[in-house]
């Protein structure tokens, strides 16, 4: 009998959630995600440090021998996703996402001129656009930015996604892709309600069908990923969506998981749904961004956790350049 993953590859797009280049090989997916968190913990695995060390070599060589360490770290930080995101496309068929700093999700105009700068590092290394997605936290200025990134033909890819409201200003702003966190969604309703979800009653699957049945209701080009599983019957719950992106500890449980899999979303069901439109603007989405507790803290505790995991990126640069004087 088939595994689960084989059978979801049928009528889903499967990308790896990871920044290890050895399972990105092992498991062959379409596409690749990375965050700074998962980028973090690659740069410091032994097989990557080559990586890390090249990077901070070219940086040195930009800076010149009078920036500081803290400079040159700074200045490597900004291509080392890049880095990784080359790598990872020679082992994808499909599509690399490279995040835009966390820190930067509340500014327009420094969210787009990061965009550029990312794009221009894939353009630099001969890497077609339609390759690469620009990763954006769902902000309503994130969101603006990405807007006028695709008339610019940069693709854009809208993460830390909770709510209805940030998905609708997504597919209004003609957005390629978003990724809703399911899990993340999960823990906030475990914690606030202190039960337990069997699978079908998942508040993040309910929340990823919601969205998923929205765009295809109303013909939104923008498509759904499906992004921080918990466990692989989330997963199963959203057999159907667009893509969804999945750890390699869950891609190894799906491989080895045999079972009959049953399509769940499904675009020709969305069609027959009593569906009402909602029109989006700033006001809108504000008003229902603040009554919608979990989308309110999950967002800004998204936020906060990718900037912390870029500090301590940026920390981590600076130590390896410290060793790499004291090696020469």
């Amino acid at each position: 009998m088939p595994t689960l993953l084989e059978q979801l590859r049928q009528f889903t797009t499967v990308v790896a959630d990871s920044g290890d280049i050895n399972s990105i090989k092992k498991f062959k997916p379409q596409d690749s995600t990375t965050n700074p968190s998962l980028i973090a913990a690659a740069a410091q695995m032994p097989e990557y440090h080559q990586i890390v060390d090249d990077t901070l070599q070219a940086a040195r060589k930009e800076a010149g021998s009078s920036a500081s360490d803290e400079d040159v770290a700074a200045l490597a930080f900004k291509s080392l996703a890049v880095e990784f995101g080359k790598k990872i496309l020679e082992i994808v068929p499909g599509r690399v996402s490279t995040e835009v700093d966390a820190r930067l999700s509340y500014d327009k105009e420094k969210t787009l001129e990061q965009a550029h700068d990312i794009i221009a590092q894939y353009d630099k290394a001969g890497i077609s656009r339609e390759r690469v997605l620009v990763k954006i936290a769902s902000t309503w200025e994130g969101i603006q930015a990405a807007e006028v990134l695709e008339k610019e033909g940069i693709h854009c890819n809208l993460t830390l996604l909770f709510g209805l409201h940030q998905a609708i200003a997504c597919a209004e702003a003609k957005v390629t892709l978003i990724s809703p966190f399911v899990g993340r969604i999960l823990d906030w309703y475990k914690k606030d309600t202190g039960k337990d979800y069997p699978s079908a009653d998942d508040p993040g699957v309910h929340s990823v069908t919601t969205v998923y049945n929205y765009y295809k209701k109303f013909d939104y080009k923008t498509v759904v990923m499906g992004a921080s599983f918990r466990n692989i019957g989330e997963i199963v719950e959203l057999a159907g969506c667009d893509l969804l992106t999945i750890s390699p500890k869950l891609l190894e449980e799906l491989d080895s998981t045999e079972g009959e899999l049953t399509r769940k979303l499904d675009p020709a069901h969305a069609k027959s749904l009593d569906i009402e439109k909602i029109p989006m603007d700033r006001e809108t989405f504000e008003k229902m961004h603040a009554h919608d507790r979990m989308a309110h803290d999950k967002l800004k505790e998204g936020i906060e956790g990718f900037s912390k995991a870029l500090e301590d990126l940026e920390k981590l640069l600076a130590k390896r350049l410290s060793e790499m004087h004291q090696l020469t």
